[in-house]
């Protein structure tokens, strides 16, 4: 080689590993805040009431729910971001910060450098034009993976197989998490078990796929 020091250097740089980010509590630390209610983030979605009345409480809601569970993999929160010169906008548009874990994987895998949430407060089932609606906020370049966060389900197996359509029609994909995902997730986190929060979310994805 006519350059060994490049190649030395490249060697170097490959052996330095940034440090981890920091956990909640260091975070909070830092910052001269509280660390994490994990309890009251939980149960202000829990206790926003359903339907178009409460849309934007439920919406501020998740986004302080969702910001805190996905840290540090998801990061840089958006609501409202408009897409289309203003003609669509994105309930929240997440930057997929991950380095490993599930949210890695998946940009790895997939187009998925925004990771993009719509959040539905209704009182019955999420349908067709919901998640038709989330699918419409896809593109190659903006990414193709989004959460559709709702309440409750009647038939959530009849929606997980609409979320399955539309991955094989090749239109993106749709996880959706319900009141109960999230009280589960919140537990996991609440204990300090990201590693079991990473493997739920990467089966919900796989009844999607699969």
């Amino acid at each position: 080689m006519d350059y060994p020091e490049i190649l030395e250097k490249y060697r170097e740089a490959k052996r330095v590993k940034s440090p981890p980010p920091l956990d909640h509590e260091q975070l909070a630390e830092s910052l001269g805040i509280d660390p994490p209610d994990w309890d009251d983030l939980l149960s202000t979605v829990l206790n926003t009431p359903t339907g178009r009345d409460d849309a934007d409480s439920y919406h501020d809601a998740i986004e302080r729910l969702l910001s805190t569970l996905f840290y540090p993999w998801l990061s840089s929160p958006e609501k409202e971001y408009p897409i289309h010169e203003g003609r669509k906008r994105i309930d929240i548009m997440y930057v997929n910060s991950a380095a490993e874990g599930f949210f890695w994987w998946l940009a790895s895998k997939y187009p998925a450098a925004y990771v993009f949430v719509e959040c539905k407060n209704y009182a019955g089932d999420p349908a067709n034009p919901e998640l038709d609606q989330l699918a419409g906020r896809f593109s190659p370049s903006r990414g193709k993976f989004g959460l559709l966060v709702c309440r409750h389900f009647q038939d959530k197996d009849v929606f997980v197989k609409r979320c399955r359509d539309t991955a094989n029609d090749d239109r993106g994909f749709i996880v959706v998490l319900d009141d109960d995902d999230l009280k589960l997730l919140t537990d996991q986190a609440k204990h300090d078990r990201p590693a079991e929060m990473l493997n739920y979310l990467h089966a919900r994805f796989a009844q999607v796929i699969m």
